[in-house]
């Protein structure tokens, strides 16, 4: 069978760099076409080989593993990003800089053929034009430290407050640092509209559209307490988008 994964091995510590290689090798769709033993080194090396997936260390002198990601966040076509280090502790980071996974060493053939199949699972969504940054159908956000992962379908609505982003699911809020635009982009293809500069809403869950004033209304959506403000701007797109 013809190679189809491309990947590139970045970790200063031999001995791991050994063992993924051994574990990746066993799969004969996968082609491990470059290795680094440190941050800078493993820029130049996906920079020349473009590879398809690059596992990469977390703690590595000067250029660290999370540096390294967010450099290659500005690559024109960005690789996907696997962390396969010994501390469990960076997952949060992790989840920041749009990592596919996140593996603790010692790894396993468990972990690696899981992480194989979201591999194929995301760039066969981009050979099919689908954007990689829209994950794999759920909204990640954090929770205390944890990385909670919705069902845009469980979302109710999305609103701005100071700096954050308040996520209603479920009835409960989560917090984001993530600008509403930014997720509003992730959410294409799922019926979010934008009533207010500061809110978006899913239309699913929209079941009264209230007269305020001077042209606007208000939203009330399944099993949330507040009225959801919409600018007149956006009354007449949104009856239209609601209304048979």
């Amino acid at each position: 069978m013809k190679k189809t994964l491309k990947i590139v091995i970045i970790d200063d510590e031999p001995y791991s760099r050994d063992e993924l290689t051994f574990l990746l090798n066993q799969y004969e769709e996968v082609e491990i076409v470059g290795e680094a033993d440190s941050g800078e080194k493993g820029l130049e090396v996906v920079m020349r080989k473009e590879p398809d997936v690059v596992f990469i260390d977390i703690e590595m002198p000067q250029m660290s593993g999370l540096d390294l990601a967010k450099a290659l966040q500005n690559m024109k076509h960005v690789p996907l990003i696997v962390f396969a280090t010994a501390y469990a502790d960076y997952a949060v980071k992790a989840f920041r800089v749009q990592a596919l996974d996140y593996l603790v060493k010692p790894f396993d053939d468990e972990q690696i053929d899981e992480v194989l199949k979201r591999m194929k699972e995301r760039l066969s969504e981009s050979s099919k034009g689908v954007d990689l940054t829209a994950g794999v159908g759920k909204l990640a956000v954090e929770d205390e430290g944890r990385i909670v992962y919705l069902s845009p379908k469980d979302i109710a609505y999305l609103f701005r407050e100071d700096r954050e982003t308040m996520i209603c699911a479920n009835e409960r809020k989560y917090s984001s640092r993530t600008p509403i635009k930014d997720l509003e982009e992730k959410l294409k293809g799922y019926p979010f509209f934008r009533t207010h500069k500061s809110y978006l809403v899913n239309l699913d869950k929209i079941e009264e559209l209230i007269p305020w004033f001077n042209g606007a209304y208000q939203l009330k959506v399944v099993g949330q307490k507040e009225e959801i403000p919409v600018s007149r701007n956006y009354v007449k797109a949104l009856r239209e988008r609601l209304e048979l």
